[in-house]
């Protein structure tokens, strides 16, 4: 067992760089469906932070934590730091999150465009372009992520025969097998 000083001095080997391996950046996935996914989330949704920030200060505040939501989220998925927390259900809070920033949106566009300034019309139209990507996002996740991997007989549950585990990666973004009743690949 090492004690406190062992741990802290390291093993020759153990250096800044070997500590921060864990934080090395999966260029695949910023290529991939979901990461495209939440790097558009989080340049829209810094947009409408600046438009919010000069038309209508009182908004910002939700735009802004939408931001650092989707930045954390962008940044455990790139780094694939999520797996050491393996007891989160990832992608029920991945699905939380879009729905949550859907809804709070949609309220806060349509609050916004009461106002009639330049810079909250435009916080408006950005608003409900990124709705419909967080929609999209939300529809992804609980299509590949969330919804039964099986599909219906008549009497009894078929398991898919193409079903992958890396086919519904959040990392790989990809969908499952769409198979009809018979388990044909369709």
């Amino acid at each position: 067992m090492l004690s406190a000083r062992d741990r802290r001095d390291g093993l020759p080997a153990e250096g800044a760089a070997a500590g921060l391996q864990g934080f090395a950046v999966d260029k695949t996935f910023l290529s991939s469906l979901k990461g495209i996914l939440l790097e558009t989330e989080l340049a829209l949704t810094f947009v409408i932070f600046i438009c919010f920030t000069a038309s209508i200060s009182a908004y910002m505040a939700a735009a802004l934590l939408e931001f650092f939501i989707t930045l954390a989220f962008l940044f455990l998925y790139a780094t694939q730091y999520y797996l050491r927390f393996d007891r989160l259900n990832w992608p029920c809070l991945d699905f939380l999150r879009c729905v949550s920033a859907i809804i709070i949106f949609l309220v806060v566009s349509f609050a916004a465009v009461t106002s009639r300034d330049g810079a909250a019309i435009a916080a408006f139209v950005f608003g409900i372009i990124l709705v419909s990507v967080f929609a999209y996002d939300a529809f992804k996740i609980y299509r590949t992520e969330m919804a039964p991997r099986t599909t219906q007989g008549e009497d009894q549950q078929v398991q898919c025969p193409h079903f992958t585990q890396e086919e519904t990666s959040p990392v790989t973004g990809n969908d499952f097998c769409s198979c009809d009743r018979a388990g044909t690949r369709t």
